[in-house]
């Protein structure tokens, strides 16, 4: 074999695994109720690389999978999370609220539940909405699971819960999240050295941001090339999802995984 094939063919394997990871976000929840068991099976159908949820500590301190801290949007009356036991919770029909017809008979899961369908071979984002309180619970109950330490990816905008997660479990990556704007002069918000400096005192392995259209190669160069992780979410647009992974990031996540996959397998 030629070594001008040799060199094309180690090329392209370099640009495959380049790819960032298609992360489901809240599950396949652009066809299924987010944040669900039926929402997570159907994003490893659609082939995405890792599943992300929401997680709320209840009032008798178990952990139960749900974006919002109350109950009204998915369950269609409104109770507090931290307000409620886990039974009272696993009790609320998902067809009285936002989903419709589509969520009846479907209940809030547990951590324990969303960790039993993660896949060998596949991640997990766990996306942690109440304070750093519940790591020590989350963190048991990943390891009862059996999952590998690389399944694992630990999210949050609460800086204390990714302090909470390098101290008590460092081997598990841990990314800091935020939204991103401009100010009234045009810059960014945070700024790149906002960012770098609150993920060196947190020990975060990354930052993870939403993907808005102003986002661009000089913001997340300045990050990756300090040697942290950049993720962005969440990119339903198949022209952003392919600017973004041409820009480097480390994972996308979509509502949307199968259309976003394909969409990056067309482009490539």
């Amino acid at each position: 074999m030629k070594v001008t094939t040799i060199l094309l063919i180690l090329l392209h394997t370099i640009m495959i695994q380049a790819e960032p990871y298609i992360v489901a976000h809240r599950g396949a929840s652009g066809d299924a109720p987010e944040n669900t068991l039926p929402a997570f099976r159907l994003a490893w159908e659609q082939h995405a690389d890792a599943i992300e949820g929401d997680f709320h500590f209840t009032k008798d301190q178990k952990i139960i999978c749900i974006h919002d801290k109350d109950t009204k949007k998915v369950a269609g009356v409104r109770h507090m999370v931290k307000d409620l036991n886990l039974q009272q919770l696993r009790k609320l029909d998902l067809g009285r609220g936002m989903f419709g017809k589509n969520g009846k008979g479907i209940h809030l899961p547990t951590f324990s539940e969303v960790l039993e369908v993660v896949p060998e071979g596949k991640k997990f984002f766990v996306e942690v909405k109440s304070d750093a309180a519940l790591v020590p619970t989350m963190l048991r109950e990943i390891q009862a699971s059996g999952l590998k330490d690389e399944q694992i990816t630990v999210i949050s905008f609460n800086e204390d819960v990714i302090k909470a997660v390098k101290e008590q479990a460092p081997r598990f990556k841990a990314m800091w999240l935020s939204g991103l704007k401009k100010d009234r002069d045009g810059l960014m918000e945070p700024s790149i050295e906002t960012v770098l400096k609150t993920l060196k005192e947190i020990k975060a392995d990354g930052f993870s941001s939403k993907g808005v259209s102003f986002l661009d190669g000089n913001y997340i160069n300045a990050i990756k090339s300090k040697g942290y992780q950049y993720h962005v979410w969440t990119i339903d647009d198949a022209a952003e999802a392919r600017r973004f992974a041409d820009l480097g990031v480390d994972s996308i996540t979509t509502n949307y995984p199968a259309k976003i996959r394909e969409a990056l397998k067309a482009s490539r």
